[in-house]
């Protein structure tokens, strides 16, 4: 797994293709400090296609990682998610703000515990600056729905793993979490994380495929019963997928994408 996410890590931060933009007219970017994080942040923000002409109706939230991959294949590393045309074919009543990686701060701000070998994390003020800074200017800014019930945090791959933790961190704020092929090899501190937690009321869509990893659908699995212990199944709050063939890239994450959010309610 570790060669994988090194491979990934290496091609994920590699940006500026020569070729045209592909963000759709509904794509818009803005940049704003991040003093948790001691740098600046570039944000990709994705309106639904009536948001001009609908004055009064307010919007549901996700909030996803690695802008760069999510709207645009000339800043994306092997294709992108297609997040924006997607979107605008469901007509889905949803304002998507993708935070841009910090390149070679991305395993840092990522990632909630350290790793032997790759280093320490800075999760705790990576989410800070979204909890306490982005989604106090978005929800200013922008017509949202601002509850929990209303906000989803969504990655994949590290992306994946802040994703479920800032979930389980921030129960108050996000409500609902899209985790796709997490890296939950990364500390096993994750596993004790969740199991500290009293109650997990947040609904969780997990994804992976079944040729990421040797590990990678044992590690999900493992989360998913540990969840099981913290709520009632019969409350469906989670859905697991493990995709045939499929592989830590993304190609997985984007077909699955629709599937993802149509399951959490959008």
């Amino acid at each position: 797994m570790q060669r994988i996410f090194m491979l990934f890590l290496v091609l994920i931060t590699y940006i500026g293709k020569a070729q045209e933009s592909t963000a759709s007219k509904n794509v818009a970017a803005f940049t704003i400090e991040a003093p948790q994080l001691k740098t600046s942040k570039k944000i990709w923000i994705y309106l639904p296609q009536n948001y001009s002409t609908e004055s009064k109706k307010r919007y549901s939230v996700v909030y996803m990682q690695d802008a760069q991959n999510l709207f645009d294949a000339k800043t994306s590393y092997s294709g992108e998610w297609n997040v924006d045309e997607k979107l605008d074919s469901l007509k889905a009543p949803v304002i998507v703000v993708g935070i841009e990686h910090g390149n070679d701060k991305r395993i840092a701000e990522l990632t909630p515990f350290k790793n032997e070998k790759y280093g320490d994390g800075n999760a705790d003020n990576y989410l800070e600056f979204i909890v306490q800074t982005l989604k106090p200017y978005v929800d200013k800014n922008y017509r949202t729905k601002t509850k929990a019930k209303n906000t989803t945090i969504m990655g994949s791959s590290l992306g994946g793993l802040v994703s479920f933790y800032g979930a389980l961190k921030y129960p108050d704020v996000f409500g609902k979490a899209g985790v796709f092929s997490p890296s939950f090899w990364f500390s096993n501190e994750i596993y004790a994380f969740a199991e500290k937690q009293s109650k997990v009321k947040t609904k969780i869509y997990f994804l992976c495929g079944d040729k990421e990893s040797g590990d990678m659908v044992k590690d999900l699995h493992r989360m998913e019963r540990l969840l099981d212990t913290k709520r009632c199944y019969c409350l469906h709050l989670t859905k697991s997928k493990i995709v045939k063939g499929g592989e830590h890239n993304e190609k997985l994450w984007r077909d699955e994408f629709v599937k993802a959010i149509l399951w959490l309610g959008y």
